[in-house]
């Protein structure tokens, strides 16, 4: 039974995935081709992004940030697709993003 449902990271997803299970095991392997950071440091870089409180970025926002870690505007301005960020919003998020890279 599903008892809620939030947006994680594919770092973050790791945390949930079995290494004793073949399946589980294959899935996570295939993720940490992909992946930059530890589960730890995506938790860490996800509380730093909700801290800045910007109204205009959601759970998804943080989970494609953490994913790609963006390193110029212009790639930051690709995952907000919904709504446009002024430069201060899009050098805070990059500002954030580069204590973790």
């Amino acid at each position: 039974m599903i008892r809620n449902s939030f947006p994680l990271s594919m770092a973050e997803s790791l945390e949930y995935l079995s290494s004793e299970k073949d399946s589980e095991k294959n899935v996570k392997e295939f993720i940490k081709k992909f992946v930059k950071l530890n589960p730890k440091e995506a938790k860490e870089l996800r509380k730093t992004l909700m801290d800045l409180n910007l109204v205009k970025m959601n759970e998804t926002n943080i989970c494609k940030l953490i994913d790609v870690l963006p390193e110029r505007p212009e790639e930051v301005n690709k995952i907000f697709v919904d709504v446009s960020l002024d430069e201060n919003e899009t050098k805070q998020i990059l500002d954030a993003i580069k204590e973790f890279k």
